[in-house]
């Protein structure tokens, strides 16, 4: 299971919403100091690194996607709350060529060219925004790509002839999630599943269903086109 998404849209397409967590109670201001800062100390010393092991299992999954012209993934996801109570499940289809993609789940459309992105609500309304925007996000997109190297730190949890667990812990602090754990099949050399944390504990699951690696687009298909769309959508920058 692939969890994803640390960008929240109003119609959950894939993301997560960071909320505030009360860890320790208000009366208890230096002792929550003291703890909060151990506890950091000792995230950073775990988080720190790029474990080579994992380095080798993930560069190969990158190599794979990279060699690709076209990728069509099914991938479902399960979003939890930070008591483990299920809030719902998608199940989306995204299309894959280099830096573009396409996301659609039902009537809901994100589209990325490469430099914009656009996210149609499936009625009357099409939000765009630039590709440097959601920087702070995890796209469904990005978990796929295998490229880990810029945005990660990475450890590698356990493996065997088969799959790898490993853990991603994001450099920059300012990402809306704490920590994604892939399962990697090291037979393929691909995604099968990843857990998403985020600031607030809650996780999206995200289970990759099927994936073809050799699947043909036209690059067309990757450029925004109004006319395909209703005509009394509204395009908001």
């Amino acid at each position: 299971m692939i969890s994803c998404k640390i960008y929240h849209n109003p119609q959950g397409l894939a993301t997560f919403v960071s909320r505030k967590i009360r860890l320790f109670a208000p009366n208890q201001p230096i002792m929550r100091i003291a703890i909060i800062f151990l506890l950091s100390i000792l995230t950073f010393q775990v988080q720190a690194q790029k474990d080579p092991n994992a380095k080798a299992i993930l560069d190969k999954v990158g190599v794979k996607v990279k060699l690709s012209k076209g990728i069509l993934v099914k991938i479902q996801l399960v979003s939890k709350n930070n008591k483990g109570k299920a809030l719902g499940t998608k199940t989306i289809q995204l299309k894959m060529k280099g830096e573009k993609y396409i996301l659609n789940e039902g009537k809901l459309e994100i589209l990325c060219d490469g430099v914009s992105i656009y996210n149609f609500d499936g009625l009357n309304t099409i939000s765009k925004s630039s590709l440097a925007e959601t920087e702070q996000t995890l796209s469904p997109q990005k978990l796929l790509s295998g490229n880990y190297d810029k945005d990660f730190n990475f450890n590698l949890l356990a493996q065997n002839n088969n799959t790898a667990t490993i853990e991603l812990f994001p450099i920059d602090r300012k990402k809306g999630f704490q920590k994604v754990t892939l399962i990697i099949d090291k037979v393929k050399s691909a995604l099968a599943n990843a857990i998403i944390l985020d600031k607030s504990n809650n996780i999206t699951d995200v289970k990759v269903l099927s994936i073809n690696y050799a699947a043909s687009f036209e690059d067309k298909l990757f450029v925004f086109n109004r006319a395909k769309y209703p005509k009394n959508v509204e395009i908001f920058d």
